[in-house]
Formats: structure tokens, sequence, C-alpha cells
């Protein structure tokens, strides 16, 4: 995610509708706020299909309130 800093808005729009992965779009986004790229703002995670309820990417990590997806506990210190 560092090096994404040109990133192009309208293809990752793309990118993010195509995708069927709930899991993938929240960690993206997760990752994308974590990392503050310019191109963050101009994406609205309301747009795309986040699904309900809690998602795990690792068991005993910590659970992001935004995003609804638990994480390892040392990414949330970098926020």
């Amino acid at each position: 995610m560092e090096g994404l800093a040109n990133l192009s808005p309208r293809r990752m729009a793309k990118l993010l509708a195509d995708c069927k992965s709930v899991k993938v779009k929240r960690l993206f986004f997760f990752f994308s706020d974590r990392h503050q790229h310019a191109w963050r703002k101009r994406l609205d995670p309301k747009d795309f299909d986040l699904g309900a309820g809690n998602r795990a990417l690792v068991s005993g990590g910590r659970l992001d309130p935004t995003y609804h997806i638990t994480v390892p506990e040392d990414f949330h210190g970098l926020r």
C-alpha cells in the first residue's frame, strides 16, 4: 500500500466494484486509511458493497470499528 501513491481512483473504483470479496474490499479501505494516500478521499466506501457483519483476517486480532474486520493487533498502532 505504501507504493500506491499514483493509483488511479477511477481504475480502483472499477476494480472494487467488480470484486466479489467483502473481506478484500474492507481490507483495502482499512489499509488506504492507514496510509493516508491523497486518492483515498475520492473513493467512498459507501459506494461499494462491504457486506454486513464482522469479518476476520486473523483469529485473536483486534476488530476495526470502521470496517468491521479483525486484523492483527499491531496494525492498529500505526493509524
